[in-house]
């Protein structure tokens, strides 16, 4: 066989597939190491984000003795296991007899990563609350506006109001009721029109 087989031909040298990555990557953490560090490792509890680089035989040797609960009593061990039926979020009363949104008695006070931010959760839509929020004022457009006006009353009156006033100005301007008056007729029809306005613009 010579040495320009086709055999010989057919052989590739693989490139390897990290070595990219490891030229870019930093040195292992690891006391004494001096490979790429490539892999990432945790650092702790109240530390999430932040990792350690490691070589891929050093990530290995320190996920072996990594303990997210290090340093923690079994009572907050079981607080933490609690919080994670509900995503580390407060719970809510339910019900209408309820108090409002409150965290439960036993939730822990540190939490972690960004769990934290659910002990300052604010509710500015009442939606977990029952806090009445004071209702909006509508405010009256030309139209309407100017249909109120001709029946003697503000941007705040009520369906009621409009009605009753309405029923009080036809029966005082009623062609029947004032013997054929030309001036009463105009005001009359007019009161019909805002109330037809009115009346289409929901408000009454």
């Amino acid at each position: 066989m010579s040495s320009y087989s086709k055999y010989f031909e057919k052989i590739r040298v693989r490139p390897d597939p990290q070595a990219e990555v490891k030229a870019h990557a930093p040195a292992c953490q690891w006391d004494g190491c001096k490979e790429a560090g490539t892999h990432r490792a945790p650092v702790g509890r109240m530390k999430e984000g932040e990792y350690f680089r490691f070589c891929f035989e050093h990530v290995k040797e320190y996920n072996k003795s990594f303990n997210y609960f290090s340093g923690l009593t079994d009572t907050d061990v079981a607080r933490f296991q609690k919080e994670a039926l509900t995503g580390h979020r407060p719970t809510w009363v339910m019900g209408a007899g309820g108090s409002g949104p409150r965290t439960a008695a036993d939730f822990a006070q540190m939490r972690s990563g960004r769990a934290g931010y659910y002990n300052r959760i604010r509710d500015p839509f009442n939606m977990f609350g029952d806090r009445q929020a004071p209702p909006r004022e509508r405010k009256a457009k030309p139209l309407e506006a100017k249909a109120l006006e001709t029946l003697g009353l503000d941007a705040k009156a009520t369906g009621a109001d409009i009605k009753s006033r309405y029923k009080e100005l036809v029966k005082r301007h009623h062609p029947d009721a004032n013997g054929g008056d030309r001036g009463s007729e105009d005001r009359f029809r007019d009161v019909l029109q805002a109330y037809r306005v009115l009346k289409q613009a929901g408000l009454c």
